[in-house]
């Protein structure tokens, strides 16, 4: 008998929705400004989005796969996970949209990545089809100890840019077919009602993470791109800000001369797996759709990628393009529309509870997120959206403020940062030393310090690094046991065996069932 609370037995409308989440990897929000833009060849995200709520102006809690995840799981910042880089655990003790949805009576599962690090590779999922495609050990774990060290076999470098073209197959390309495959095949599954319990589905794909390498048949629809060079072009190194020159190190620029050409391919191959990732969206929804079940569906990315403007790739950054993510929810009673206001990652998981009638009382006062469906429903938010980095290329924590019209960053190492969006989207013209703006730099530095303590923020980064770096030399030497997923098939469960009903399982199987 499962332990659920009075209170969670019945949803206030009936039976509890179906819920079906689909996660993308490095989606630059921006390119996101109402849902997919118009040349964009996205036709299942833009049905999507004309049925949803489309928050034009969400942020990812933080601009990398690891933190960002866990950020969006469990609606907390990374100085709350602790899942400050890519090679941090996430603790088992701290609940996720999965463990509150399967505590209130779901079965909870995933298809794809979710960058768990840690021998905890469920995390409130009741089922996992797919292993990850990345490492769950610690071996990523940076070291502020060694500001400027490059750890080259796994930090992101140029050749993802220089190398962009065309392939039928690919490692992530491999991985992603996987995902929509299984992913397909449970919802196929699902509509045999077997099992009585409403469902959430989290489908989390790869694409389109570089590297940019696209199949040919995406690769062709963009011939004719009028978007294949950046708004703003490449800016000579000096005029970057501090944190931008260390991305730029550890990205081991100064071994690579990027053309134009390179540009152009690079982006050209990361709008074709937009589309390829349409593509595997769209087999999902078919197979909902064809068994006639309905479903709350969100629509959401980890992070962004800068795809080369100022010259910066990939993502660790609170820029635009890095820092902001596509997000949509189509669900009952949300009229479809868009909505200008911040939101955050952080948000989905209260979202996701609201929509299912979960209440989040016992944890809500260590959770930075807040429900998006007052916003949805015409009501005004004005708190602003935080977003922290702590991973490589930083050597200290930043933290990030989005509220109204403005962003302000902060980081003991670097000069503050407060961009006006509104008058300056493209984030070149830093206000923090403007008179003129002193009052509001002075509102956004009381908000940050009243959030964070930096000085401690950096001791508890520095001492998780020390601590798992200890751990993984130690967990290499002698017999090695890894974290990876394996997913599990019961192979005695699966078609037909002695110990079943031939004739009550074709029935059982079968959608719709026979006369």
């Amino acid at each position: 008998m499962q332990n659920i609370g009075a209170h969670e037995k019945t949803h206030a409308a009936g039976r509890r929705p179906n819920i079906l989440i689909f996660m993308v990897d490095q989606l630059n929000g921006t390119l996101f400004p109402d849902g997919p833009a118009d040349w964009l060849h996205a036709p299942n995200l833009k049905r999507l989005a004309s049925r949803s709520v489309r928050f034009a102006n969400a942020y990812t809690a933080s601009p990398l796969c690891a933190p960002g995840r866990a950020s969006f799981m469990s609606g907390q910042l990374p100085s709350r996970t602790r899942v400050y880089d890519n090679a941090a655990e996430f603790a088992s003790d701290i609940p996720s949209y999965a463990h509150h949805l399967r505590r209130a009576g779901y079965q909870t599962c995933l298809s794809g990545k979710m960058h768990f690090v840690g021998p905890d590779q469920l995390h409130g999922f009741e089922e996992r089809l797919t292993t990850d495609v990345y490492p769950p050990d610690f071996g990523w774990t940076p070291d502020y100890r060694k500001p400027g060290e490059r750890i080259d076999w796994w930090y992101h470098n140029m050749g993802s840019v220089t190398g962009a073209g065309v392939a039928e197959i690919t490692n992530q390309l491999e991985y992603d077919d996987e995902v929509a495959y299984h992913a397909t095949r449970k919802v196929l599954d699902l509509s045999r009602g077997n099992d009585a319990r409403p469902w959430c589905l989290t489908v989390s794909f790869t694409h389109p993470h570089d590297p940019y390498v696209a199949r040919r048949r995406y690769w062709d629809l963009y011939e004719d791109c009028q978007h294949l060079l950046p708004r703003v072009p490449t800016m000579d190194h000096e005029a970057h800000d501090p944190h931008s020159k260390r991305i730029f190190d550890a990205n081991d620029w100064r071994s690579y001369t990027i053309e134009e050409n390179h540009i152009r391919r690079a982006r050209r191959a990361y709008f074709a797996n937009i589309s390829y990732i349409d593509d595997k969206i769209g087999e999902v929804l078919g197979a909902l759709e064809r068994t006639g079940q309905d479903a709350v569906i969100l629509f959401v990315s980890d992070h962004g990628d800068m795809l080369g403007e100022r010259g910066l790739w990939f993502k660790m950054s609170f820029f635009e393009g890095s820092a902001r993510v596509p997000l949509m929810v189509c669900a009952p009673g949300l009229a479809p529309g868009r909505i200008a206001a911040p939101v955050s990652t952080l948000d989905v998981a209260p979202t996701l509870c609201a929509l299912a009638g979960v209440a989040l009382d016992e944890v809500a006062p260590w959770t930075d997120g807040e429900s998006l469906l007052p916003l949805a429903t015409g009501a005004p938010r004005t708190s602003p959206v935080a977003m922290e980095y702590a991973a490589e290329a930083s050597y200290a924590p930043l933290v990030a403020l989005r509220q109204g019209q403005w962003k302000y960053t902060s980081c003991r190492l670097d000069p503050e940062q407060l961009f006006d969006l509104d008058a300056d989207p493209d984030e070149l013209s830093n206000l923090a030393g403007d008179p003129a703006h002193g009052e509001i730099l002075a509102h956004f530095r009381a908000l940050a310090e009243s959030r964070w303590d930096l000085d401690r923020f950096d001791k508890e980064i520095r001492q998780s690094q020390a601590r798992r770096l200890v751990v993984y030399e130690a967990l290499r030497n002698g017999a090695h046991f890894p974290w990876d997923y394996q997913p599990l098939q019961k192979a005695s469960e699966r078609y037909m065996r002695n110990h079943m009903d031939l004739n009550v399982l074709e029935e059982r199987q079968r959608f719709p069932r026979g006369e």
